[in-house]
């Protein structure tokens, strides 16, 4: 086996250790985590040394001498009843006062707001006043029996993430790392002369793995130091009152307080994006990659690789947004949970390399006596290599305290294992991406700029109200296929492109990734419609093209043949046709009761007796195809990740654009199987995707059969003449 294409964590006081690990991982670089430092001995180990490097925290000696230039956000309070003409309001009655502190600095009555959320009005600033003592907001001449809020600015002050490894690791004592906000210019000034006298202080670093830059994700915790709010896209922790002055300058507008904390919403990803948040979004990353290229090029100029951190403060570098390709990083690493994950690390252009950190993190959460990560690594591998094999990254490694893995030696010969096959893949295709067969976009409000992100929670992890759409990604990452992300302004404003073969539209009423109230558009309407009728394919998923409109809710039911009743047209019969179970996309599937379509979609109906109904329950429709013109519509009611789910979209994919001639070719007869085909390398492979032993066959394009027996979690290759 080949070495190298390996990142080894390593700490203090574990020279020996770390370098028979570095052996037999056949790691080529070595890095320090979090709280961490390398011992000399490991420098010594002729390892390129990746050195973590975190911006705006880990100078206490600074910014506790500047406490008005810490990272600040808007925070909502509770809704509290006014039981009489006035009301007292407790700003930090559900925060994390360790955390967070209200910026008692700025003018309250020009940076803070009081809203009736009974009416949606904004109170009089005359009518409130803020008591600094006790952090309460006194209304007067409030309603009874409205419901009033309190949006406020409050300083950050412990570094979420490192906060977040404190209470996990159990740091006890250890000091409190105070973050701090850039766009203050004597800090900004402290945060460029800090760097530049440590890239003189570590000649012996190869790479800066800034962790990451600026601002952090939200990230808020409660008063008992849980996380309360939770967005890996979310930038409610980037605001200051000087920054908020510049955008009126720049913009020719204020921003409200309401525009961060977005009725409680916090403008999380799901919400459809609007121009206030559109605008500071621009704003803010156009402060940030200006400040992001400065550090590159003087990281450049010290002879050294700059690699960015996707995740902890990466707000503002967005890599799929315009301008991310020219702050020249050399790489981006980021934490893969799963096949999506890993193609939103893989994707990422205008790097010359990307690196995944595979999970499960070296914390004593899961390294602990009595648990076995050794199954949670092989699971976390057997996602990813799904999509490795559609998109490779270059580099992989893991992170945390290696002297916690150490203590476990069937996770250390799983590692083994792992990084040989990750360099065996690399080698065989020569770094390059399986064929896809198809191109396939997904059409939301956010395109291009949330590329391999809709749906996502953090990190792969799942919640009710996601999993039925987040599966779409995961399917699609490592199938045969060729993704694109698309908005609806890019449809509106340049057309369909001629290459795109499937668009899916997908996600619950009324959010960023099913459009909401852009179905209203007459012109968005009309150019899917012509697209489909000339020979597209549209796959709905949820609720797709959902307002109420014009006695419609899915706007596109006549391509779908499905709608949702909204308990507006009950008095209006509906037939159904039966239930079909002769269409191309369920034909190799097991038994339809036992799909499984994820949260249930209610009341959702056959708008004619024309569709093909292949799937029902419950008097709801959750999968059904339909002729449109020379296209096709396919509804699904929700799509949870299963290797029968995936198999489901993918054939979905082929019938309705008309590609099930093209099917069998490089397709596994098992769907806990994939197969992945190189036309260059004259091979292809197959893997396992499940934990147990497997057989499938695999018909080649020339027809040709090939059987295959597969041990658990493997991969086999064959080589074509």
């Amino acid at each position: 086996m080949s070495t190298g294409r390996f990142t080894l964590p390593s700490e203090e006081n574990f020279a020996e250790e770390t370098a028979r690990l570095a052996d037999l991982w056949g790691a080529d670089a070595i890095r320090n985590s979090d709280g961490t430092h390398l011992d000399e001995a490991v420098e010594r180990l002729g390892k390129r040394i990746y050195s973590a490097y975190f911006p705006t925290r880990a100078h206490n000696e600074w910014i506790s001498l500047h406490m008005d230039e810490t990272p600040q956000v808007y925070l909502l309070t509770n809704r509290v009843l006014a039981e009489s003409e006035t009301v007292t309001i407790a700003l930090m009655e559900s925060f994390y006062e360790e955390q967070l502190q209200p910026n008692r600095d700025a003018d309250v009555h020009r940076y803070w707001e009081v809203v009736d959320r009974t009416t949606g009005e904004v109170v009089a600033t005359s009518q409130w006043e803020y008591d600094a003592d006790s952090d309460t907001v006194s209304v007067h001449g409030a309603e009874p029996m409205h419901e009033y809020t309190v949006s406020f600015l409050a300083y950050i002050i412990w570094d979420p993430v490192e906060m977040y490894n404190h209470l996990t690791n159990d740091w006890g004592d250890k000091e409190h790392e105070i973050p701090f906000d850039i766009y203050h210019p004597a800090t900004r000034d402290f945060v460029f002369r800090t760097f530049e006298q440590w890239l003189k202080d570590n000649p012996q670093t190869d790479v800066v793995r800034f962790t990451t830059f600026f601002y952090q994700f939200t990230l808020i915790f409660d008063q008992e130091h849980r996380e309360k709010i939770v967005d890996w896209f979310g930038c409610a922790c980037t605001v200051s009152p000087q920054a908020l002055d510049d955008f009126e300058q720049v913009y020719g507008y204020r921003l409200r307080p309401e525009d961060f904390v977005d009725e409680g919403c916090y403008n999380s990803t799901w919400r459809i994006p609007r121009k206030a948040q559109r605008d500071w979004i621009s704003f803010l990353s156009t402060f940030v990659r200006a400040n992001v290229k400065r550090l590159v090029d003087e990281t450049h100029a010290a002879g050294k690789e700059a690699m960015m951190f996707l995740g902890d403060q990466w707000i503002g570098t967005e890599p799929y947004m315009d301008g991310f390709n020219e702050l020249g990083l050399d790489a981006v690493v980021g934490s893969v949970g799963d096949g999506t994950t890993l193609r939103m690390i893989a994707d990422i252009p205008g790097v010359r390399y990307t690196e995944g950190r595979f999970l499960p993190y070296f914390f004593p959460d899961t390294f602990h006596e009595g648990n076995d990560p050794s199954i949670e690594g092989l699971d976390n591998w057997r996602k990813a290599r799904r999509a490795i094999l559609r998109s490779p990254i270059s580099r992989m490694g893991y992170g945390g305290y290696l002297s916690l893995a150490a203590k476990f030696p069937e996770f250390v010969d799983t590692v083994t294992d792992i990084a040989n096959e990750f360099r065996d893949i690399h080698d065989r295709t020569g770094g390059k991406a399986a064929e896809g067969e198809l191109n396939v976009a997904l059409l939301n409000c956010w395109g291009r700029m949330r590329s391999w992100m809709a749906f996502t929670v953090a990190h792969a992890l799942p919640s009710q109200q996601t999993y039925s759409y987040y599966g779409i990604l995961e399917a699609l990452s490592g199938m045969r296929v060729n993704v694109r992300f698309i908005s609806f302004d890019d449809v509106l404003a340049h057309g369909i492109d001629s290459d795109i073969d499937v668009i899916i539209n997908a996600g619950p009423e009324h959010t960023s990734f099913s459009g909401g109230e852009v179905w209203r558009d007459p012109k968005l309407v009309a150019a899917l419609r012509a697209w489909v009728r000339a020979g597209g394919a549209f796959v709905g998923v949820g609720q797709p093209s959902s307002t109420d409109w014009q006695g419609r809710f899915f706007q596109l039911a006549d391509v779908l043949g499905v709608d949702q009743e909204r308990f507006q047209t009950l008095s209006v019969d509906k037939y159904w046709p039966q239930v079909s179970d002769g269409n191309f996309i369920t034909a190799d599937l097991a038994a339809h009761d036992s799909m499984d379509f994820g949260e249930p979609i209610l009341n959702t109906y056959p708008i004619t007796e024309h569709v093909q109904v292949l799937h029902a329950e419950n008097g709801s429709v959750q999968l059904a195809a339909n002729e449109y013109g020379a296209g096709r519509g396919v509804y699904i009611s929700g799509l949870p990740y299963s290797a029968a789910n995936a198999r489901l979209l993918e054939r979905a994919l082929f019938y309705a654009s008309h590609h099930e001639a093209d099917y069998a070719a490089w397709s596994s007869t098992n769907p806990e199987c994939e197969v992945a085909y190189f036309p260059e390398r004259r091979t292809y492979c197959v893997v396992n995707n499940t934990d147990c032993a497997q057989s499938t066959r695999v018909q080649r394009a020339d027809g040709t059969v090939d059987e295959f027996d597969l041990a658990p979690s493997a991969i086999a290759w064959c080589e074509l003449e």
